[in-house]
């Protein structure tokens, strides 16, 4: 079994070269955290911007080759994929090696892997809050993970040391670490993420093509992370439905006060409503 190092790696090896996947390549090799990194994909077109951009030093569509000399993997697919992909990679590592993943949701990937992996490869689930509408590599920024929250979500099986390096990879690439539960996660980002995207989608699946010209920066910033992409948008709602059906009826109950506030024609509710709404956006800073 390979020793950890907290400090420098010697290869790590992403799976996914796209926004995330590109930045953690950049931030490695920009703060000198790794001897190699390797970059796996899907399309050579992809992996090529990567190479050309400096996220990776080799690149490979096979992974099974690009995991195999590596000391940490790390998933940066579509959660659709990362069960998959963490799998493929513990066959394919070399024992003990230590994997964990970038993606959205993490209560089914958790239970999916966690303690059932071969040949003493371990798995612990992550999730930096990071990244934007924009996907691909040419979007990879080294300082992406500066001063943003990046989530661990250990399980009993998970070893101390295995978190205590993958806190200190967070750490070292800029981001805060806050341990959560995959459960106490998967409700959270419900609320903070996977909700604001349904109601984006919403609010510009609803816009008729008449009022296109007629939009301004309030419908177009409130709706920006729309543009995201459909398919990785549709298998994280999949994947935390139940946490998300539970913030939308909290929504609907939130928006009837609004409607009956408009039907009464109540401007003291309404200006209650709106001031708590000013309150809470006013905390989160910019």
């Amino acid at each position: 079994m390979r020793s950890l190092s907290a400090k420098r790696w010697n290869t790590v090896a992403i799976i996914g070269v796209g926004l995330i996947g590109a930045s953690i390549g950049l931030a490695l090799r920009k703060r000198n955290l790794a001897n190699c990194v390797v970059g796996i994909g899907r399309r050579q077109s992809s992996l090529r911007v990567a190479r050309r951009m400096g996220a990776v030093d080799t690149t490979t569509i096979n992974l099974a080759r690009g995991v195999e000399e590596s000391d940490l993997v790390i998933v940066a697919s579509p959660v659709g994929l990362v069960v998959e992909h963490v799998r493929q990679a513990a066959e394919a590592s070399p024992e003990g090696t230590l994997i964990t993943d970038t993606g959205s949701t993490k209560q089914h990937i958790v239970e999916s892997l966690d303690g059932k992996l071969p040949r003493g490869c371990r798995f612990l689930g992550g999730h930096p809050l990071a990244g934007g509408e924009k996907s691909g590599p040419m979007f990879g920024n080294a300082d992406l993970f500066e001063g943003r929250v990046a989530i661990l979500t250990p399980t009993k099986n998970t070893r101390a040391e295995d978190y205590d390096v993958l806190e200190d990879f967070w750490c070292r690439l800029g981001a805060v670490v806050i341990r959560m539960s995959p459960e106490e996660h998967d409700r959270a980002l419900a609320m903070t993420s996977h909700l604001p995207h349904l109601v984006a989608a919403a609010l510009v699946a609803i816009l008729p093509e008449s009022c296109f010209r007629l939009v301004g920066t309030g419908l177009l910033d409130t709706t920006r992370i729309a543009a995201g992409s459909p398919e990785l948008w549709r298998d994280i709602f999949l994947q935390n439905r139940q946490f998300i059906a539970q913030s939308l009826n909290v929504l609907v109950t939130k928006l009837g006060e609004f409607a009956e506030a408009l039907k009464r024609g109540d401007g003291r509710i309404l200006e209650e409503l709106l001031d708590l709404a000013k309150k809470n956006r006013d905390a989160l800073g910019s």
